[in-house]
């Protein structure tokens, strides 16, 4: 690609959008990624809607300006992936944390993540053009360019976004009816659940639904997969073979038989660490797969920094980045920032255990960049979550080792982990932004400057909403958010710190998984994250892939297929992003003392039912045919 003209990129106007963009997604991504442990990729709803107001506008240049909001805008998911994953685990252990330390934690890490990531750029980019499918990146620069004709896309995003918001207020706020629907509403149901261990569950939101449709129905269904084998086979096997035994096994002075917990207890204490460990195994494989591209993209960087500072004047515009000279400053600056705060923000207690984070950032936010990227390259999803969570157990074991342990132990490991799992999440994101920009014409070097700005909002923003989520609902107890990622980082962090044991045995056997699962083709890092996020929050996806896989295979036509999918796209991104935005609203009456929510109406009676459970199933099933219809309700 080819293109010396240049554009009208950086405007008032398009940096003013992409900043409300960051505010508003990184509350509605925060919000949903706490309640259900998926947080949705931004870039697809901001560029739809960038599309229809610079439409509306009827500003000059739009595509080009577009491509600005979308790149600052869409920090708000990669921002808060890094944040809730690790930080609220703080909470979930007992701990504090403050908005400077989560700010800071956010800050630093999106920064070394774009650090990072500009040497891989032209690689991945550029090099490897044709070779990765980058399917989200496809996605959005389809949107951008076809908005130049029209604003039919927002239309279809603001209806189907107020159906989704409506719909899922009316559970969040009202109780409606229920959230989750399961197979204990019925009486035989909560029998097999309390003897054999064996139960069904369903979220019912509108948002997760539409989270399916994007996943779609392959990678869906490896998630389930992963949920079916520790649902349906491992936790009733545990209860048949040692129901009556009571196993211990990271030392936390568990008391209960196995045959004494109901399935979500055996799910917490045991089965989803194999998943762990199978998601740590999954990682290490990457890196290993990777060590071809790290160092082909960086002999392109070493390429860059030896060039003469005027060579970059007659270089393409297109494939004009921050000089490498500026790169490797920043970099510098960047893990001295780093130090400083390890050091004297109250992370950790001396300059030598900050030293020893700050290594620990560096290699591991170094290595897994590529792992983050190729992940996105090839099938648009950042496992960002694994690698976080070997993250952790590295850090735990040196931290013991260097005499940090305990309560603050936990705070710095989770810190730490923080800034690591940021940096991860922005390099995955960022080379989306990448892509999309080099289908468009964009100048690189614009998206990665004003990249920053849009991680700064975003840390500030996603901040501010864990502290207002946290005293709205918390992360402990009845009707706590759920935080599966950050449930699941402080399982594998407080023992390790108290003096315990992990659960070397599971996360042994999730390594074999792991192995057996790569040996034989199968994604394993999908398939190990299903193992350890909750099936009620895994079946609603298989249920929009389904749906994505019914729409794009009704018709003959390849291209009325592909019309159908994409429309579909957009009715599901538009229950995404009225879903979390509604539940950030419903989180704020909350905080506000406005509680509505039926309480008698959802009290479980002596049937162990409630009124909201029994219809539960009507409003989910309306909601799918909605989004099926609408989808098909198009031309080619």
């Amino acid at each position: 690609m080819k293109e010396n003209k240049t554009p009208i990129e950086v405007t008032p106007y398009s940096v003013a959008m992409g900043i409300l963009m960051a505010v508003v997604f990184s509350a509605a991504a925060a919000y949903l990624g706490l309640k259900v442990g998926q947080v949705f990729e931004a870039a697809i709803p901001i560029a739809i809607l960038a599309v229809g107001v610079t439409g509306a506008l009827k500003k000059k240049d739009g595509l080009h300006q577009n491509v600005i909001i979308q790149s600052i805008g869409s920090c708000s998911g990669v921002i808060v992936a890094g944040a809730i994953f690790t930080l609220p685990a703080i909470y979930i252990l007992g701990l504090d944390v403050n908005f400077i330390q989560m700010f800071l934690s956010s800050l630093l890490g999106g920064v070394l993540g774009i650090f990072f990531l500009i040497p891989f750029r032209k690689y991945f980019v550029k090099e490897m053009d044709g070779q990765y499918p980058f399917p989200e990146a496809t996605a959005t620069t389809q949107v951008l360019k076809s908005g130049e004709a029209g604003g039919s896309s927002a239309r279809t995003l603001l209806v189907s976004g107020l159906v989704g918001g409506i719909y899922d207020f009316a559970v969040a706020t009202f109780g409606a009816w229920s959230e989750t629907l399961s197979t204990t509403v019925t009486h035989w149901g909560q029998v097999i659940a309390d003897k054999a261990k064996f139960v069904v569950k369903l979220n019912t939101g509108a948002a997760i639904l539409g989270l399916g449709y994007i996943v779609g129905l392959k990678y869906a269904f490896i998630i389930c997969c992963g949920s079916f084998l520790v649902w349906f086979v491992i936790i009733p096997l545990m209860n048949l073979l040692w129901g009556g035994q009571v196993i211990d096994l990271m030392g936390t002075g568990v008391v209960q038989t196995i045959s004494q917990m109901s399935p979500d207890q055996i799910f917490k204490e045991y089965a989803r660490h194999i998943g762990i460990g199978g998601i740590a195994t999954a990682g290490i494989i990457g890196i290993i797969k990777s060590s071809g591209v790290i160092k082909s993209a960086l002999g392109l960087a070493v390429g860059e920094f030896r060039k003469k500072s005027g060579a970059s004047q007659t270089e393409d515009r297109c494939q004009q980045d921050l000089p490498m000279k500026t790169v490797v400053f920043g970099i510098v600056i960047a893990l001295l920032a780093v130090f400083a705060f390890f050091a004297f923000g109250g992370v950790v207690n001396t300059v030598w255990q900050a030293l020893i984070g700050l290594l620990i950032v560096s290699v591991i936010a170094f290595l897994f960049t590529t792992v983050a990227a190729n992940a996105i390259a090839i099938v648009g999803t950042n496992p960002v979550s694994g690698m976080t969570i070997m993250t952790l157990i590295i850090t735990a074991l040196v931290l013991v080792a260097v005499g940090l342990k305990g309560n603050a132990g936990m705070v710095a490991a989770m810190v730490i982990g923080g800034v690591v799992c940021t940096a991860l999440s922005m390099a995955g994101g960022l080379i989306t932004d990448f892509k999309i920009g080099y289908w468009c014409g964009t100048t690189p070097a614009r998206q990665e400057t004003w990249k920053f700005i849009g991680t700064v909002v975003a840390a500030a923003t996603v901040g501010g909403v864990m502290l207002v989520l946290n005293k709205t609902y918390g992360f402990t107890g009845d009707g706590a958010l759920v935080a599966p990622q950050a449930n699941a980082m402080a399982a594998v962090i407080q023992p390790m710190m108290n003096g315990g044991n992990a659960p070397w045995l599971l996360y042994g056997i999730g390594v074999l998984i792991a192995v057996l699962l790569n040996f034989l083709k199968v994604p394993a890092l999908a398939f190990c994250l299903g193992m350890f996020i909750p099936l009620d929050l895994n079946l609603p996806l298989l249920v929009g892939g389904a749906i994505a896989w019914f729409v794009g295979s009704r018709s003959a036509d390849k291209a009325v297929n592909e019309a159908r999918a994409s429309k579909g796209t957009l009715v599901a991104s538009g229950f995404i992003a009225g879903g979390a935005l509604m539940g950030v609203v419903s989180a704020v009456l909350k905080f506000a003392g406005c509680d509505w929510f039926l309480d008698g109406w959802n009290t479980v009676g002596a049937n162990g039912t409630s009124p909201a459970q029994m219809i539960a199933v009507i409003p989910f099933v309306l909601i799918c045919i909605y989004m099926t219809v609408s989808s098909l309700k198009t031309r080619k």
